[in-house]
C-alpha cells in the first residue's frame, strides 16, 4: 500500500504535465522598416526690415597703425568680414568687404538714416575683397558710425552683413580727418 500512495501523486503530476499546453516558437521579428531621413527644417525667411535681422556674428577691433588705423569686424580668430582703413596721406577711408567677384559689383551701405550704392571693385589675393574708397568727409561713414545699433553692407553673391555701431568705426574715421 506504500507504494500505492507514492504512485498516485506521482502518476497525478505526470498526467498533469501532460496537461500544460505545449509552447509554440515565436514568430520571427519583422525586418525593420526603412524610414527616410527626416528633411531638415527649411531656413527663416529673411526678416521684413533689415534691422530685426541676426547680427553678424564677430566683434570690432581698433588696429593702430602709423599709416592710418583700422577698424576690422570678424571672428575674434578669424580674418576681417568688414574692415575700414585710415588712408591718411589720401585722405580716406577705405571700406574692404571680403569676398570674391569677378568684376566690379554694386555695394550698398543701409543705415537707419540713409541708404546709398557705391561700385567696390574686386581685390584679388589670398583673402578676396571687395574695396571702396571714401573721402574721409564723405557723410555715409558719419551715418555708419551714428546708425542706431547696427548699419548692413550687402553685395551681390555674397552674404549681407549686419554689423553694430560701435566706437572704433567713428574713431577710424575721425582719427583719418
Amino acid at each position: 500500500m506504500k507504494v500505492n500512495r507514492l504512485l498516485f501523486p506521482a502518476t497525478a503530476l505526470v498526467l498533469l504535465s501532460a496537461c500544460a499546453a505545449q509552447r509554440k516558437p515565436l514568430p520571427p521579428a519583422p525586418p525593420p522598416v526603412a524610414r527616410p531621413a527626416p528633411t531638415p527644417a527649411p531656413a527663416p525667411p529673411p526678416p521684413a526690415d533689415w534691422r530685426d535681422a541676426a547680427q553678424t556674428a564677430g566683434d570690432w577691433r581698433y588696429l593702430p597703425d602709423m599709416a592710418g588705423p583700422t577698424a576690422a569686424f570678424g571672428p575674434a580668430a578669424g580674418d576681417a568680414l568688414l574692415a575700414l582703413r585710415c588712408d591718411r596721406t589720401a585722405g580716406q577711408v577705405v571700406l574692404r568687404r571680403a569676398g570674391a567677384a569677378s568684376g566690379a559689383v554694386p555695394l550698398t551701405v543701409t543705415t537707419t538714416s540713409t541708404t546709398r550704392s557705391f561700385t567696390a571693385t574686386p581685390e584679388a589675393g589670398p583673402l578676396p575683397a571687395l574695396s571702396l574708397a571714401l573721402p574721409a568727409r564723405d557723410p555715409i561713414l558719419d551715418a555708419m558710425a551714428f546708425s542706431r545699433g547696427r548699419f548692413m553692407i550687402e553685395a551681390p553673391g555674397l552674404p549681407p552683413l549686419y554689423l553694430p555701431a560701435w566706437p572704433e568705426i567713428g574713431r577710424v574715421i575721425e582719427d583719418c580727418r
